[in-house]
């Protein structure tokens, strides 16, 4: 009942629909009206602009880096996994809160923020190593959704090919490395079918080697 408690209370700091919540208090505006119809901050950078978009992706990785770091030290009781696997437990649990989140009929975001914010704290060499091919890639391209799905695909490679001095590998976490990059890519698989295509939204401005060619 205690880790109950404890994945409970990482659902639903997790399922807190941000996007959704700031659109409609600042811009009275609900994200997943427009735009691709995602309540995350891929979309509400493309909706509101990046007066909103920053604090979404802000709050989200957040809300994965409380889940996983702060939310195991809460002193409810003792549980039946050691401290580690509780971390990783509670911050799967959020990114499945914000992909599915109850207060929005479990319609949410993709999960990217979130689970990047928990990987900051359970992996952090991984994530460190996954951020910078999210960001080559988005500055080369434009493209969110292709950064976001090579980045988490980065995880668990890194997590297996790095030296055990860098990074320790418990059960746990190569199970949660393998199982977030194939759920990040299922929920990215409408985006995937653009990019085959060629028809997937990019942004422009985050293209900064094209800015640099213009002066």
């Amino acid at each position: 009942m205690i880790l109950i408690a404890y994945l409970a209370a990482a659902y639903l700091l997790g399922a807190i629909p941000t996007a959704i919540v700031l659109g409609r208090l600042f811009w009275k505006t609900d994200v997943r009206k427009h735009g691709s119809g995602n309540a995350g901050a891929t979309n509400a950078w493309r909706v509101l602009g990046w007066r909103a978009g920053v604090p979404v992706l802000l709050i989200d990785l957040g809300k994965g880096a409380v889940a996983a770091g702060l939310i195991p030290r809460l002193p409810l009781g003792t549980t039946p996994v050691d401290p580690t696997t509780l971390a990783v437990l509670c911050g799967v649990v959020a990114v499945l809160g914000h992909v599915f989140p109850v207060y929005t009929r479990f319609r949410g975001g993709k999960g990217v923020a979130t689970a990047a914010g928990m990987l900051a704290v359970v992996a952090p060499v991984p994530f460190g190593i996954a951020a910078g091919a999210f960001l080559l890639l988005v500055v080369a391209s434009g493209i969110v959704s292709l950064g976001s799905v090579v980045g988490a695909w980065m995880i668990p490679l890194t997590v297996l090919l790095l030296p055990v001095t860098l990074q320790s590998r418990p059960p746990a976490l190569i199970a949660l490395a393998f199982l977030l990059a194939a759920f990040i890519t299922v929920t990215h698989r409408s985006n995937i079918a653009r990019l085959i295509r060629g028809t997937e939204t990019s942004f422009p401005k985050l293209q900064l080697w094209r800015r640099l060619l213009r002066r």
